[in-house]
Order: structure tokens, then sequence, then C-alpha cells
């Protein structure tokens, strides 16, 4: 399993103020779901920060998303390792299958891996 990239997320009320600040620093708006923005550094779209202001489906703000290669070895790995899994293994809407993990002080990671349709 490898990691494709890791993204901090930041809990806001205003996405969009989020975003207006952060473009100031050279970063443009890549994706928005409307309760989430993601922003990426032109010319290196895995430097990227995301702006949530809840989870559509998961009970909680993730703190950092890491997107692998092989989410479901990922999954399989933290629960032989006992890690308090806080959103299941998921397919959601939006292309992602994902599952929230606490890490041992207490941080929430949104583990992922895009879907390829087609």
């Amino acid at each position: 399993m490898s990691v494709r990239r890791v993204v901090p997320n930041v809990q806001t009320e205003s996405p969009q103020d989020g975003a207006e600040f952060y473009a100031v620093l050279g970063l443009a708006e890549v994706m928005d779901l409307g309760w989430i923005r993601t922003l990426a550094a032109p010319g290196n779209p895995t430097a990227q920060v995301g702006l949530m202001r809840e989870d559509l489906t998961a009970p909680v703000v993730p703190d950092l998303s890491i997107e692998v290669d092989d989410v479901d070895a990922a999954y399989a790995a933290m629960r032989d390792r006992g890690a308090e899994i806080v959103h299941p293994l998921t397919d959601e809407d939006w292309g992602v299958r994902r599952f929230f993990v606490r890490d041992p002080d207490g941080r929430v990671v949104n583990v992922l891996r895009h879907l390829r349709h087609g």
C-alpha cells in the first residue's frame, strides 16, 4: 500500500472566506461540493487544503485525509491493529471509497481512494 497524498482539513463555518484567504497564498479551488472545498497549488496538485463546514455522511469532520492506493488493505490493517473506526468503509456518491479512523492522539483520519468509473 502506498500514500498518494495527505491533505489537512480545516473545519470552518465559511468555506468561501477560507478559499479567499488561502487564494492570497496561491491556492486555487479544484473542488466545491458545498460542504467541502478543496484548494490546490497550481502546478502541484498534491499540495492541498480541505475546507469543511461538516462532513456529508460521517459523524465528524476529519482532521486530515490520506489518499492511498488500496483503501481496503488500509481498512483491514487498521481493524487488525484494533484502531477505533469512526466511520465504516463506504463507497460515497461523490466518487471515493473511504473510512475514518482515530489516531493514538485522538485525531480523526479520513483514509480514502478515488473510485475509477468507466
